[in-house]
């Protein structure tokens, strides 16, 4: 006998009349033991009750699998009551990591073939809402029928429907195409707007649907134009703009048809410029659609004056009072600085008085845009605005502020001076802040200009007099005073105000540095490198300064005890070299990994090129001990690789004769990947000066119809491998044929073993994420041995 329960109504009523949690769970573990009771007896009349008190209850969070089945058995019930509690269940209840929700296609089936326009409902929504892969191969045919409905209640969630299958099955792509090409005639909202979404979903997934459906974009332009000039129906409209849902979901799909395609572009260019113009940006409605407009001008192949536009509609957003806008416009302007660089510059008062928002996401992106803006000509206004900014900005945004400024600064400089000036005022606003590479960039700049260092050292010293907090300005003066510490006491330069330093203040100046507790200890090397610089600069006595070298000689800091240690050994047994050791550091050469590469291939052409002695053992074992460096000492690493014992080699250094060596023979090229157009190809070189490292140049083209977005090429090699791998050329592979992306790869093998790759491609391809992993384990001999 069912054992009595509470109706539905009365149990929400009880649980939220709950005081506390405990009986909150009382409440419910009692009527889950009633719910199950009558599942057991099998009371078919008030099964669907149990049920909805059941779904309720899940809802709040409780465990509710036991009623899976009987989700099955109301379903399969002839009454609609069942039928419509027993789809909601398998909705909340079910989904495709069970096997249960399989046992339904059937009843699925069974409905959406019984011409009931409800029950065809319900089937479709629970279908759309957790159909697997399976239940959509099985049920396309069904579905497909039911897109041609007399109903637009049921064509409607058929659509609906599809655009779940498509997702879940791309391969499904084909048997949807030629119904959506009628339904484009469709006078229904509902309908119209699905078949658009489900258009939308076959041209990203499926590159012969985008080819097919580049036919209707005339009858999407109509549309669209009928839209913007009499309306669709009164009811959809919002804020005065008509179905603004409609308009953005056709502008989707026209940019997704324009890309990369000259002629569908053209034809839509007009309609463009219509929509771009006339359409109400008072409400929010209105600026959806014009944005929509706005990304797609800039996706599809439009005429320039139709972009000038679309930046100029971006910079009217700017000036919205409404934040998110302002940031969607921050955030597309970005996207088109490399483009349209000269448009977007008219906007950079407006992008620049973003700076001062209060709100943290504007203005990171406004910082963002403005440093994408600094170029040649505009680089001292962009650059005082930004110092500006700089002073007040955020502690988060410190950072990403300072670092532009350099990076700016170092690109776009117009003088030695003006550089100077500006790593100054970076290093005294915000020199905790900096990249680490700062100073090494600032000395080695001051260096480079001799006619400058007068100049530097005074303006270093009046800065460090001022503030010794700023760790990286502080190791720059020390470094500039040790050096030129003779040009800050002559006073001899015009291009500063006059300045009369003696040598006891700038000893003490260095003293304070190394006393404070704010000084790290690679400051304090700076110092006291400083000090025992000065010693050879300076006319007086340096007793003062032996003194305090010989403090730190006790130094609980390792390095510093070292090296005043080593400075204290030179002031008595090599006082008379000191002088000569002490001397002004020569200026290195600091070039970007670019530049490095651009010299070592020219030197690799010329040696090449021009006949020259057999390489010997200490390159490769110089390359060797630097990557021991990184990773601890190895057996096989201290030893310099064999001599080539082929009779050539022996009878060159039997003569000692110079003489070019033989040209390897070339590395056929590899195919590792190959998947919807893109192919990405490795090619191979062995430098002649270094047999162990090996170079591999990884090419990715793209010959598909949608470009190629986000892609990144990751890699790994055994532990007996040494791998590097460079900056690539680009991160977006075009489409047909374009500009490929290539990536070198650097791998030294000293042991000469087989070489084996594990490759990780990353990237999007026609609006999905892809990732694929694979080994690549037919390397050529020749590239190894």
């Amino acid at each position: 006998m069912v054992m009595s329960s509470l109706k539905l109504q009365d149990l929400i009523e009880e649980i939220r009349g709950a005081k506390t949690q405990a009986q909150e769970r009382e409440v419910i573990q009692k009527e889950c033991a009633h719910i199950r009771a009558s599942f057991r007896d099998g009371d078919p009349l008030h099964r669907h009750r149990q049920l909805a008190k059941l779904l309720y209850v899940h809802m709040l969070g409780y465990p509710a699998h036991f009623g899976q089945m009987e989700c099955l058995k109301l379903i399969a019930s002839p009454r609609f009551i069942d039928k419509r509690v027993g789809y909601l269940g398998a909705m909340l209840l079910l989904d495709e990591r069970q096997d249960a929700h399989l046992l339904i296609t059937n009843s699925i089936k069974n409905d959406l073939n019984q011409g009931i326009q409800a029950v065809q409902g319900l089937a479709l929504c629970t279908l759309s809402t957790m159909g697997s892969a399976e239940m959509c191969r099985d049920l396309a045919t069904e579905v497909e029928k039911l897109l041609l409905e007399r109903s637009p209640y049921v064509r409607k969630k058929a659509v609906l429907t599809a655009v779940h299958m498509i997702r879940k099955v791309p391969e499904l792509s084909d048997t949807f195409l030629p119904v959506c090409a009628k339904l484009l005639h469709e006078r229904h909202h509902g309908v119209l707007l699905g078949t658009i979404t489900l258009i939308t979903e076959l041209c990203e997934r499926s590159p012969a649907a985008l080819k097919h459906f580049r036919k209707v974009v005339p009858q999407l332009v109509q549309i669209l134009r009928t839209l913007v000039t009499t309306g669709y129906s009164t009811e959809h409209s919002i804020s005065g703009v008509s179905d603004p849902f409609l308009q953005v979901q056709i502008l989707r799909l026209l940019r997704i048809l324009g890309r990369n395609h000259e002629e569908s572009s053209e034809s839509m260019n007009d309609l463009l410029a219509q929509v771009a113009t006339n359409t109400d940006t008072s409400r929010n409605a209105g600026s959806a659609v014009l944005f929509e407009t706005v990304l797609t001008i800039v996706d599809i192949r439009s005429a320039a004056g139709l972009r000038v536009l679309a930046v100029n509609i971006l910079g009217r957003f700017l000036l919205n009072s409404d934040k998110n806008i302002r940031y969607v416009a921050l955030t597309s302007l970005l996207r088109l600085v490399q483009s349209d660089h000269s448009a977007v510059q008219r906007h950079r008062p407006t992008v620049v008085e973003c700076l001062r928002e209060p709100d943290a996401s504007l203005s990171r992106r406004a910082l963002e845009l403005s440093l994408a803006l600094v170029n040649s000509s505009n680089v001292r206004a962009m650059t005082q605005e930004l110092q500006g900014f700089l002073e007040s900005c955020p502690l988060d945004l410190r950072a990403d502020c300072a670092s532009g400024i350099l990076l700016a600064a170092e690109r776009f400089a117009p003088t030695k001076r003006w550089h100077i000036d500006t790593i100054l005022r970076v290093l005294t606003m915000a020199g905790s802040h900096v990249r680490d590479d700062a100073v090494a960039n600032l000395t080695q700049l001051i260096g480079g200009a001799q006619e400058l260092h007068a100049y530097s050292v005074r303006r270093l010293y009046s800065a460090l007099a001022q503030d010794i907090s700023q760790q990286p300005l502080v190791q720059v003066a020390a470094w500039c005073i040790g050096e030129y510490g003779d040009l800050l006491l002559e006073g001899s330069c015009e291009e500063t105000e006059p300045l009369q330093v003696e040598e006891e203040e700038v000893l003490a100046l260095l003293e304070r540095v190394l006393q404070s507790h704010m000084s790290l200890p690679a400051t304090r090397g700076y110092a006291l490198t400083a000090l025992m610089k000065l010693s050879t600069r300076l006319r007086g006595d340096n007793n003062r300064i032996r003194q305090v070298v010989s403090i730190y000689g006790s130094c609980l800091d390792v390095e510093l005890q070292q090296r005043a240690v080593e400075y204290n050994t030179l002031f008595r047994k090599y006082d008379h070299m000191r002088a000569a050791i002490l001397e002004k550091m020569p200026l290195v050469d600091r070039g970007g990994p670019q530049a490095d590469e651009e010299v070592k291939e020219s030197k690799e052409a010329n040696h090449l090129l021009e006949p020259a002695p057999v390489p010997t053992e200490p390159q490769a074992s110089k390359l060797l001990d630097l990557l021991d460096l990184l990773d601890g000492p190895s057996e096989d690493s201290q030893q310099p690789p064999p001599v080539d014992p082929s009779p050539e080699g022996t009878l060159i250094h039997l003569l000692d004769l110079p003489c070019a060596p033989l040209a390897p023979a070339p590395i056929p090229n590899l195919k590792v990947f190959e998947r919807e157009g893109l192919q990405l190809n490795l090619s191979f070189v062995r430098p002649p000066g270094t047999p162990t490292l090996l170079l591999i140049t990884a090419t990715a083209t793209n010959a598909s119809e949608g470009d190629v977005t986000h892609f990144i090429c990751q890699a790994a090699v055994p532990k007996s491998f040494q791998l590097q791998l460079q900056a690539p050329s680009g991160d977006t592979v075009p489409a047909q044929g374009g500009l490929p992306v290539t990536q070198v790869l650097r791998i030294l093998n000293p042991n000469k073993a087989p070489l084996r790759l594990k490759l990780r491609l990353t990237y999007n391809h026609y609006g999905r994420s892809v990732q694929e992993i694979f080994e690549v384990n037919n390397v050529p001999v020749e590239a190894w041995q």
